[in-house]
């Protein structure tokens, strides 16, 4: 087991399969050094688990949850990218979005749930750029979106 998957481990987090994609896409390219990871909704067992808009219902807890569970699918697909997490060398940026209501404003507030997860995995690696945006909708109806880009060792 890695050190990032023994991390996990104390947070209580047992990575899953790796989703499979819902369209026309790979979930993963590995490019040289880099590892780009397509945005990963909040699922399990390919349901999605949060779903609606922030600022309708939906409360910062739960968007931090669904950020999370996110996160927690871009490492699992890391690992099915990789073999093995300790491959990763840093995180080097998140992509966040935000199912929400036009005048909603904590968008920063939801995804910090990846952000927070990232660096509780990686340590210091797992600080990275962000963006975190609001949009009408996601698919499948979900509350939050999150892609990532991560900087990687050759495999040996």
């Amino acid at each position: 087991m890695s050190a990032i998957e023994e991390r996990l481990e104390k947070l209580g987090i047992t990575l899953p399969n790796a989703p499979a994609p819902a369209a026309n896409y790979v979930p993963f390219v590995l490019s040289g050094s880099e590892l780009v990871i397509s945005g990963q909704l909040p699922m399990t067992d390919g349901a999605v688990i949060h779903s609606g808009h922030m600022g309708s219902g939906a409360d910062i807890d739960i968007g931090q949850a669904a950020a999370r569970l996110c996160a927690i699918n871009i490492l699992a697909q890391a690992k099915t990218a990789l073999g093995n997490l300790e491959r990763i060398e840093r995180c080097i940026k998140l992509g966040g979005f935000v199912s929400c209501v036009a005048d909603f404003r904590d968008h920063p507030k939801v995804i910090n749930g990846a952000s927070d997860l990232m660096v509780e995995a990686l340590g210091d690696a797992g600080r990275h750029a962000r963006i975190a945006v609001g949009v009408a909708s996601l698919p499948l109806g979900a509350l939050v979106e999150v892609d990532a880009l991560f900087s990687v060792r050759a495999a040996g």
